[in-house]
Formats: structure tokens, sequence, C-alpha cells
């Protein structure tokens, strides 16, 4: 019995001693502290995150080995704490107050910077490096930067995530985190032709949320894993994989890293890596006027389209107000011979250019569809041409799925050559005003292992995709300088590296009015309010007649709907009905009444995770616009971000006076199926017209 005794009491000892030095090892010694974010880090460098907003302290979760380096004996997770320097500096993105903490895992010492800029007071700029201070190689095999937990706010609390790989199912960016949900968001080929994105991930609850990623200034073949195995939180990284020996006295510096809280969903996120990246050097580009024009499409035609059912159809397309004509896949001989076929244009160019005199007899703008980086073997590239395809490995071609083309090497100067020249054919000789260039590949490339492009390093194909898109913006510029590039890369993310070279993004191939919509919160928060958003061809949306959704989040309008006296076979499917007539023609007007895509979108203001119905605001011309989405509801929805004063609203779809309220904000009972539209307008103007 004693022995027992004694046993359990050593036992209980053990316990309480080991409990207390886990605990001691989670005690802040240094913290790295901004406008509204701190770091601690404990004595092993594991670290937590604290937001500081509006007064209050939040932590995000539980410490972390947050900066780890994997070797192959192991991952080193744990550095003891040497010491910590602060001192303040100013550079290209401003003032700024940087703190640099030492440690040591054996002869590996790691020095890590932390920099909070004042103008971004929740942002963390991370850099790490990691030097060898042994006698002996290390092999290292890739590092993590920013492995962070978010704890739910209570036990199976709702968590939302915006996730930033490009998939071939084509997933949702902006969902709710579910237990079992993991995804790696890695910024190569997820598939054969899918891949890249912006590389950043995000995840919150209700009270506060944290994102992670990089801020180099090209594509790095980074990965930014999301998962959330129990119902207590979710965990999120950067991680970077890397295969190199490390010699003594070498170091290796990680790529520059961010982390940053916000309150609300990811819209603050993604505006602040704008605001910082335009900081660095990036240019983003303004739309022309005419790219705010609504626009119907020849795709509802098909490829196999007959040249005469486009003419036909321009009257009608006039008549419901739609601005732009797009000719799409089909017009060319095959992918990559960028040449008119001469079964739809028997006199090849002086048929294109006839084709965009008419559009242009008609008042409308013309826009060609274009699939670049993407070459059919049947194409003259393949035959004359083949130094510029890219080559796996093993010398053989990749495989574009859709079109089943190869890929061309964007980093390659005669694909660059060939792409420009096509550019000034078509805006040029043709009289085109704008380009539409689509396809799932274009976010980014596989690595190219052709000898005949002399690469430093196959991964030198993957950054050269930003190059390849600057080479086809500056010839549409000197081709005709307003003219419109639009990149559609087909219902994967966008790369954050091609938008200095567009000046329409799109909801690409949506597969819902919920992609619509959170593809144009998110476009419009890494864009800025400069670039337009088209809302895709309205035929994609729920019920095939969804206006309200890209209205609402300030999008152009489409359709690629079918005439019914066009020649030749139609489907059904998008054919222009007497009564889809009439409710086109009536939506097409609330838009050009409007012009919401013209106005600057409030993305700061709902929480497109959390806040219930879904909701959506735009200021334009001193009006503020609001947009509620639902299957039904019946309550109150509340507007904000009105001025102090009386203001009169009316819901703009239905032409109904909701009465005079008071801001700055305002709870309105309302009951609506599927949206409402409404418009608050300062009660001394005068009452917006009916429809």
């Amino acid at each position: 019995m004693k022995i027992r005794i004694l046993t359990q009491m050593i036992f209980h000892s053990l316990l309480l001693c080991l409990s207390t030095r886990l605990y001691a090892a989670e005690v802040a010694v240094a913290s790295a502290e901004g406008g509204g974010m701190r770091i601690d880090y404990d004595a092993r460098l594991h670290s937590r995150v604290v937001a500081l907003i509006d007064g209050a302290q939040i932590p995000i979760g539980p410490y972390s080995a947050s900066e780890t380096l994997s070797t192959s004996n192991g991952e080193l997770r744990d550095f003891k704490f040497d010491g910590q320097a602060r001192e303040s500096i100013a550079d290209a993105i401003g003032a700024a107050t940087r703190y640099r903490l030492t440690g040591h895992s054996g002869t590996v010492m790691k020095s890590l910077t932390v920099t909070y800029y004042d103008d971004f007071p929740q942002l963390a700029v991370i850099q790490v490096s990691y030097t060898n201070q042994g006698r002996q190689p290390v092999s290292v095999t890739g590092w993590a930067n920013g492995r962070y937990t978010l704890s739910a706010s209570r036990n199976g609390g709702e968590l939302w995530s915006y996730q930033s790989g490009s998939y071939e199912k084509r997933p949702d960016w902006v969902l709710p985190l579910k237990v079992g949900f993991q995804r790696d968001n890695y910024q190569g080929m997820n598939a054969s032709d899918y891949g890249g994105g912006t590389p950043i991930v995000d995840v919150w609850r209700r009270e506060i949320g944290i994102a992670v990623g990089h801020l180099e200034l090209q594509p790095k073949l980074v990965s930014l894993p999301v998962g959330r195995a129990t119902s207590a939180g979710a965990t999120l990284a950067m991680q970077f994989s890397q295969n190199l020996n490390l010699d003594p006295g070498q170091s290796l510096a990680t790529f520059r890293s961010f982390v940053a809280v916000h309150r609300g969903d990811h819209f603050r996120t993604l505006s602040a890596y704008r605001r910082y990246m335009v900081l660095q050097g990036v240019s983003l580009p303004k739309s022309p006027p005419s790219a705010y024009e609504p626009i119907w499409c020849a795709w509802g035609y098909g490829r196999n389209f007959d040249a005469a059912q486009i003419l036909a159809t321009l009257p009608i397309v006039k008549k419901l107000g739609f601005g732009w004509v797009t000719l799409d896949d089909g017009w060319q001989k095959v992918v990559g011979d960028w040449t008119p076929n001469l079964l739809k244009y028997p006199r090849g160019d002086a048929d294109m250019r006839s084709l965009v005199d008419s559009i242009h007899a008609a008042g409308m703008k013309a826009q060609l569809w274009w699939s670049p980086l993407s070459v059919d073997p049947a194409s003259p590239v393949e035959r004359l041409r083949p130094d510029q395809l890219l080559r796996n490995a093993d010398g053989s071609t990749r495989n574009i799925s859709w079109w089943n083309t190869q890929y061309q090497c964007p980093a390659y100067d005669p694909v660059r050559a060939d792409a420009a020249a096509f550019v000034r054919k078509a805006l040029g000789e043709w009289g085109f005003d704008g380009l539409k260039i689509d396809g799932q590949h274009l976010n980014a490339v596989p690595r190219c292992y052709n000898p005949e492009h002399h690469h430093q390093a196959p991964e030198d194909s993957v950054e050269g995709v930003p190059g390849f898109f600057k080479a086809v913006w500056d010839a549409s510029r000197e081709a005709k300088p307003d003219a419109v590039v639009e990149i559609c890369p087909c219902g994967t993310t966008y790369s954050f590296f091609t938008m200095p070279y567009l000046n329409m993004t799109v909801a690409s191939d949506p597969e819902s009015s919920w992609q619509v919509r959170h593809k144009g919160k998110s476009l419009k928060a890494l864009t800025g309010d400069g670039v337009a958003y088209f809302g895709d061809h309205v035929e994609m949306s729920e019920g095939g007649e969804d206006f309200a959704s890209t209205l609402g989040v300030g999008g152009i309008v489409g359709s690629n709907f079918v005439w019914p006296g066009a020649p030749g076979n139609k489907d059904p499917k998008v054919l222009l009905t007497p009564e889809r007539e009439r409710l086109w023609a009536f939506w097409l007007k609330i838009y050009q009444d409007k012009r919401l895509a013209e106005g600057e979108y409030l993305g700061a203001l709902y929480d497109i995770g959390f806040d219930r119905p879904e909701a959506h605001a735009i200021r334009k011309d001193g009006r503020l616009y609001y947009a509620f989405f639902a299957d039904q509801y019946r309550g109150k929805v509340q507007l904000r971000g009105l001025q102090a004063g009386r203001y009169r609203v009316h819901d703009y779809e239905a032409d109904r006076d909701l009465g005079i309220i008071s801001g700055p904000t305002v709870d309105l009972a309302v009951q609506f199926q599927r949206h409402l539209l409404l418009e608050a307008v300062p009660d001394a103007e005068t009452p917006a017209p009916a429809y």
C-alpha cells in the first residue's frame, strides 16, 4: 500500500513537473507589436498571434511552431531563444518598426525579422533565415512560415475561409470550413493544366480572422494548406519544398511572407495585400469607360457557329442595350493557328475586318476570343516551330485538356513575340476593340525542361507567366491604347501576378450565383474599383436569369443568348424567348440607369460568411446601393455605411418606396425571396425614377 502511494506521489510529481515545463515553454519571452496586432514568442520561438482591435486583445489561437526548417533528419521546430532587437526603419513601403529575434536548434541559427509598417498596422511582414553554424552540411528539404491555428469561438463554432488554389473541380474560393476539410492550395500545377493563384489564404470566425501569404513579386511554388481536423479550430500555413545542402557557414532565406489579422471577411486582407504590392512597384491599370458596357457573346451558338448567325443577331443585341459583341471560340482554323476559319470567313482577313465594321456600324464594340500559350498538334507551331513548346523532364509535351492542345513556354522570347504580333493584328489590322483571353491554363504553367530555351532553372517557365502577359499587354497598348483586355482563367482562382496586364476580370465560368458574388467581392479587393468586373453570361447563374447577383456586387452584366430569327441550329437552353427578351430588356435598363459597376464597392461593410442575409454595398454619386441575398428572408436587414442624416429608401427593382430612415446605421424590416435591391437616397434629392 505504501509502495502504491509512493508511486502515485512520484507520478503526480513528475506530471506536475512536466506540465509546469510545458506551461513555461508557452510563456512569452519576447513580443513583436504593431499598431493592430502582436506576436508573442516563447522560449522555443514558438509563437501566437494576438489581434489588437478597438482596445481589445484577441488571441487568435494557441502557441505553435510557426516557422520551421525541414531537413533529412526531421523538422527543426524548437529554437532556443537567444535575444531580440528593435529598430525604426523607413523604405518604399513607409515608416516601420522592425524586430529581430534569434535562436538556435543544434548547429542551426534562426534569425527572424518581424516588420510592422505604420500604414499596415494589422499586417506583419515576416522574413526568416537559417544559418548552418556547424561543421557538417545540413540537408534541407523545405521550410514553413506562418503556421497557426485559429481557434473556433466555441467547440464546433463556424469558421469561414478564402482558398487560393486552382483545381480541376473548380471549387468555391470562399467557403465554410467543415471538420475534415483539407486543401493544400499549391501554387504550382494541381492537374495537367490547372494551377497557380494568388498566394494568400484566410480563415476567420465571427470575431476575428487571420491570413498568411507571401509578398514576392513573382509566382513561387509554395503551398498554403488550410485544414480543419477537429471542431476546435483550423490550421493554415505557407510551405515550400526545397532540396539543397546548407554547407557550413551558409544561410538560407525564406520568401518574404506575412501574417495579418482582421475583423470581417477576407476583403480587408486582399485589399491590404493589393496596396502593399502597389507600394512595391506593381502598377494596376484602370479600365476605359467602354469596359463598363454590357457584353453579348456569340458562345451561345457554340464552336460550330455560322458567321451569318452573328450578323443576324446584331440588331437585337443593340436593341436590348448591349455595348459589346464577343466573337468566341471557333473563328480560328485551329487553336494555335490564329488565322480565320475559311469555311466561315472565306476571304480571311477581309472578312474579319468586315465583321468588325458591321459591329461598329451598329454602334457597338467588338471583342475577340483568344487562348494563348495553347497550340493544337495540327497547328503550324507544332510543324514549323516545335522549339516553342514547353517540355516535361522526359522531353514530352504537356497537355491542355479542354482543347486537347499543348503548352507553349511563356518564358521563351519567340512565344512572346508571336503573341504580341497576333495582338497587333487583331486590334490593329482587324480593328477589334478588345480581347477575351480564355483558358484554365492561364494562371500557371508546369516547369519547362526544353533545352532549346536555355532556362537557368525549370522554374523559369513558372516565373515567366507574368512576363508573357506583359508582352501581350504592351502590344495591346501599342495597337489600341483603350483596348479592353479581359483574362478569363476558366473556373479557377486568379493570379495576382497577371493582374497588372488586364483591365477586366470576370467570374470565369461560374457554377452558381454564389460564385458570381464571392468572386466579385474577392476580385474587387485585389484590383480595386478601377478595374471592371464582368459577371459572365447570365445563363450560367442559378435559373439562368440571375442578373441581380452581378448587379449587386457592381459587376457588368452579360449574356450568350441565341436569337430565334438567326439561321441554323440553336440551343433551346439559351434561346431568347419573348419572355426572356422582356426580362433581359428590364435588367439591362436597370444596369444602364444605375451603372453600379462604376461605383465604389464597400467590401468591408459586410462579412460574406457571417452576415445574414448575405449583403453587399456600393456607393455611387452620393447614394448607397444595397443587395441582400437569401432563398427566403423575413426580418431586419442592417443598412451600414450611411452618413448621419435622412435617406429615402427605394426598392429599385420593384419600384417601391420604403420610406425615410436616419443614418448612420439603420435596421430595416423587410421580406424577400432570392434577393432584395435597395437604393438609399439623401432625402434632399429627387426620388429615383420608376421602371
